[in-house]
């Protein structure tokens, strides 16, 4: 009951700003209501604010006590939604296949798939020594078992 209800006033919040979508959503046995938002350009402290009194303004605490967190998806979480890719274009991801791993730049996003970038050294093909080669990778969303932006400090 409490879930439906929260799940409704959450829609309409995030109807209100299209640039922001959602994460996940749960509700504990004991009322604990958490939700993880994310937005094409980013999320904001008041947008958390603004989806945080969308739903709790519209509950009666008389009726059920709960406990409300409303939060952006950490830039240490991994990349869920294919939404979230588009942000992200120019840094660097690291992204896991069942096959392989790879760390590159994201340059491109579709409804279908990324292309990663990255610079690698290969041996060359005549001679001795190594040269840089630049690589380039689509990567269907299907085949993305796990993607995250790799932070530089």
């Amino acid at each position: 009951m409490l879930k439906e209800k929260v799940q409704e006033l959450l829609e309409k919040g995030l109807e209100e700003d299209s640039s922001l979508f959602l994460i996940d959503f749960t509700v504990t046995p004991d009322n604990k209501i958490k939700v993880i938002i994310d937005g094409d350009n980013g999320v904001t402290v008041n947008d958390c604010i603004k989806i945080s009194r969308a739903i709790e303004h519209n509950l009666d605490r008389e009726e059920q006590d709960f406990a409300l967190e409303v939060a952006s998806a950490g830039a240490t979480a991994p990349l869920i939604m294919p939404r979230q890719y588009k942000k992200n274009i120019g840094r660097k991801l690291e992204v896991q296949t069942s096959d392989e791993s790879y760390e590159g730049k994201l340059t491109q996003t579709n409804v279908e798939c990324i292309v990663l970038e990255w610079k690698a050294r290969e041996p060359k093909p005549v001679g001795k020594g190594k040269v840089t080669v630049q690589k380039r990778k689509e990567i269907n969303f299907s085949d993305i078992k796990k993607a995250k932006v790799v932070l530089k400090f």
